[in-house]
């Protein structure tokens, strides 16, 4: 029964107060737009006077608005960041690109400025493929047999010797380099003039055998092709002696093992052998001294 009564009584109060409080809000809104001085002067003190005690209440408002501002900052710099790493990857890239090409531009400019034999012709192929492996050390060259490549012809890079064709297709060919195991090059070690057999074992300082005299051959001796056996033509430039760990004379090979981009298949052409022996010189008959004429006509 009391709690009938309570919502009795509550219903009509709160009618009441929603009637009194948009009174008031009716009678704020008339004063707030009478265009009176006195009502002008009110409405300016009260601003100045109730206003700006409200700061405080303000407060939490201007430091959400704040980070707001400084997420949206980050948002645009971490965007301006991402944007700047794609950038640094694509000149990276470019940078990748251009290194490559100064290095083929480099390896050709040298491959010009090789002096060979002015009988020697050549025909440059691009390296396809390396089939290196622990066994065998060979490349691939887009040119063939089409392009008159014949087995044993000797290739360079724009430095020095690289190995011999080993393998002609059609439209590739396959190189041997120096450093295969089944490789054996005939060398001149200069200035001495020692013959010697460059010996390939799978690494970038092949040995040197059979040397004539090796107290004649010091560290840092020019090799070169000797041209024996009529495989290579003579005076291709190795590399060098150096001295390796296990106190054998090596050859330090002057060919960029590391980048053989494009090499050089020199046209050599076999010596034509000599099969008939000529007849000898006879000496000519000396002439008699003038004494001796004169004593055998008296």
């Amino acid at each position: 029964m009391a709690k009938d009564r309570d919502e009795d009584y509550a219903g009509p109060l709160r009618r009441i107060l929603i009637a009194v409080l948009a009174l008031l809000l009716a009678i704020t809104f008339l004063a707030w737009r009478i265009d009176s001085v006195r009502v002008e002067r009110l409405r300016a003190g009260f601003i100045d006077r109730f206003v700006p005690t409200f700061d405080w209440a303000m407060v939490p408002v201007t430091k959400a608005l704040g980070m707001v501002e400084g997420f949206q900052s980050y948002v645009r710099i971490y965007e301006q960041n991402q944007e700047l790493r794609r950038e640094l990857q694509q000149m990276k890239a470019w940078k990748e690109a251009a290194v490559q090409l100064e290095q083929q531009n480099a390896k050709l400019l040298s491959q010009n400025q090789v002096r060979l034999d002015p009988k020697l012709t050549s025909v440059s192929g691009v390296v396809l493929a390396d089939s290196g492996s622990p066994f065998r050390q060979s490349v691939l060259l887009n040119v063939g047999a089409r392009d008159g490549v014949v087995d044993g012809w000797a290739t360079m890079d724009g430095l020095g010797l690289v190995g011999r064709i080993s393998g002609v297709g059609k439209s590739t060919s396959r190189v041997v380099l120096l450093t295969d195991t089944a490789s054996r090059v005939p060398v001149t070690i200069q200035p001495s003039g020692q013959r010697a057999m460059l010996t390939g074992d799978n690494s970038m300082l092949p040995p040197l055998d059979f040397l004539e005299n090796p107290d004649l051959v010091r560290p840092g001796d020019r090799v070169v092709s000797s041209g024996d056996g009529g495989v290579f033509p003579a005076g291709l430039l190795v590399g060098q002696v150096v001295q390796g760990q296990d106190r054998r004379l090596r050859v330090l090979l002057a060919a960029d093992y590391e980048r053989l981009d494009f090499l050089r298949v020199l046209r050599s052409h076999p010596v034509e052998p000599i099969t008939e022996i000529g007849p000898l010189v006879a000496p000519s008959e000396a002439p008699l001294p003038t004494d001796a004429t004169e004593d055998t006509d008296g």
